[in-house]
């Protein structure tokens, strides 16, 4: 690997190889400039690992993109999350369909101007968790993390030969288009699944409750479970086996269950805290703060107490309950209340009245989303499973202990 050079960032951008450029400033783009539809804009939130997140992306007027024309997008743009302590040390690479599209105040782009680093390559190197590790420690400010060029101009880069870094960018990206396939596949499944409980139970009882379906507070059809959190500052109480809940663990809506999550808590960490261990089917929903969240428990877990679990009385599966809580959020975000955070109460709980079916009714439910709930999970597993292989992988040719065509192979892409 003795044809492999180190070079930082800022003496990349210096010889002319790359340039830097932090997304416009406050005063270039207000709130008042987002429209329904329009350009895209990447915000810090939007930048996810390695891809950006389109499902959450602003838009703006063609006039006001056309005023932002330098932070418009090219294929093969790099963007760095710039601020936030959940946020700072991710970046994502714009592909062929962003073009055009404007980078956001909340993002750093990185271009490349030479044929001799290949993007992906570069984006996967910079997405690996040492350097996902460095920006986190290098950002400016203990509370609110700030990324800036400064900062990244120090970054530390290893650069193989072009033809290396092209061989290692495709077979890593064999791997992210699996995950990326099982997430468009959640997609599906998750709108077919949402698509059932509406015309079952939503439209149903629009036109009407049948003779045997009740209305009855929520609190009457759910077990609500609370939450805990082991004291911080006793190490023995974390880095255990149990994954443990908070806000920021949430999933996608399309992915609906959770399987893992930042904070993971210790068996003595649970015998001396208010925490309880949560069976899978329980639906987890935000209580304080961000309101509203909610998620399917995938595996055994914990989870803090600004959230309640809800395990249903009819249902047995958990995924009528899980719906039926989704369906709740926006009322529930309506009766949120209080002076510093947003709060659902169990009061709150109390004051929503559900439809209730008749338990064979909801049996029949369950045994037609089941399947696409359950290939929604395993989806989840298997990508976790590449996501890891690939970040192997990488950390293994990055040091010289695999070679390309080793990696291929373990990779199933040759």
């Amino acid at each position: 690997m003795s044809d492999w050079r180190e070079i930082t960032l800022g003496e990349l951008c210096d010889s002319g190889q790359a340039l830097l450029q932090t997304g416009p400033f406050g005063s270039q783009l207000h709130s008042h400039d987002y429209r329904a539809s329009g350009v895209p804009v990447v915000p810090t939130e939007a930048i996810g690992h390695r891809r950006i997140k389109e499902d959450v992306v602003p838009r703006v007027s063609e006039e006001t993109a056309a005023r932002l024309a330098r932070h418009r997008l090219h294929a093969g743009d790099i963007l760095f999350a710039r601020r936030g302590a959940q946020a700072t040390g991710r970046s994502a690479i714009a592909e062929n369909r962003h073009v055009g599209w404007l980078c956001g105040t909340g993002a750093i782009l990185l271009r490349l101007t030479t044929p001799q680093v290949d993007p992906g390559y570069l984006s996967f190197l910079l997405s690996s968790g040492a350097a996902s590790e460095w920006l986190k420690t290098h950002a400016v400010g203990a509370v609110m993390p700030n990324l800036n060029e400064s900062v990244l101009r120090q970054l530390s880069l290893r650069l193989p030969p072009f033809g290396e870094q092209r061989a290692i960018a495709s077979v890593l990206a064999s791997l992210d288009d699996k995950v990326e396939l099982n997430r468009r596949m959640n997609e599906t499944l998750e709108a077919l699944a949402q698509g059932l409980f509406k015309s079952w139970f939503v439209d149903a009882s629009e036109r009407g409750l049948p003779n045997a379906w009740q209305r009855e507070p929520f609190t009457q059809t759910v077990e609500i479970l609370g939450g805990g959190t082991p004291k911080t500052s006793a190490p023995e109480y974390w880095g255990g086996d149990t994954p443990w809940f908070a806000v920021a663990d949430a999933p996608r809506q399309a992915d609906v269950f959770v399987i893992d999550t930042e904070k993971k808590v210790t068996a003595v960490g649970l015998e001396n805290s208010s925490a309880q261990v949560l069976r899978v089917g329980t639906t987890i929903v935000s209580a304080r703060g961000t309101v509203g969240k909610v998620a399917l428990v995938g595996v055994p877990m914990a989870m803090n107490q600004s959230c309640y679990g809800l395990q249903g009385k009819v249902d047995r599966k958990g995924y009528y309950t899980y719906f039926a809580t989704r369906a709740l959020v926006s009322t529930l975000q309506q009766r949120a209340h209080g002076s510093v955070f947003d709060t659902i109460t169990r009061d709150t709980l109390a004051s929503v009245q559900v439809t209730v079916p008749e338990a064979a009714v909801v049996e029949r439910f369950e045994q037609r989303v089941s399947p696409l709930l359950e290939r929604i999970r395993n989806n989840l597993f298997e990508s976790r499973t590449l996501a890891a292989l690939r970040d192997t992988l990488l950390l293994k040719l990055l040091s010289g202990e695999l070679r390309v065509p080793a990696a291929a192979k373990l990779a199933g892409y040759a």
